[in-house]
């Protein structure tokens, strides 16, 4: 996956995932795949997994957009939406929460 953006442009979308300890290893392998087809949607930027530590069948996975609208507008109604779902669907443990966050200024 690719470094997180030094740039201040763009939104972050971040889906919260739950994932049964079972199915983990399978998901990330499935995660992996899915990638290579969301790198291919216009306005991609970057994407991040993040694996809770208090609760190890919670997942963020961060994604880098040119805007909401490249997100939504774009990838969720393209083709690559559905080969991506097929990827990961399989070991969701529940429906994903997803919310878009503009980028703020570094901290560090």
């Amino acid at each position: 996956m690719s470094a997180l953006p030094a740039d201040q442009d763009g939104v972050v979308e971040q889906a919260t995932l739950t994932i049964a300890l079972e199915h983990q290893d399978e998901f990330e392998a499935a995660l992996g795949r899915g990638l290579l087809v969301l790198e291919q949607a216009a306005g991609f930027r970057w994407a991040r997994l993040l694996h809770q530590i208090e609760d190890a069948e919670a997942y963020v996975l961060l994604v880098g957009w040119d805007s909401v609208e490249c997100h939504v507008d774009g990838f969720v109604k393209s083709e690559l939406f559905a080969a991506w779902r097929a990827e990961i669907t399989p070991y969701l443990a529940g429906r994903p929460a997803v919310a878009h966050y503009a980028l703020g200024p570094s901290t560090g």
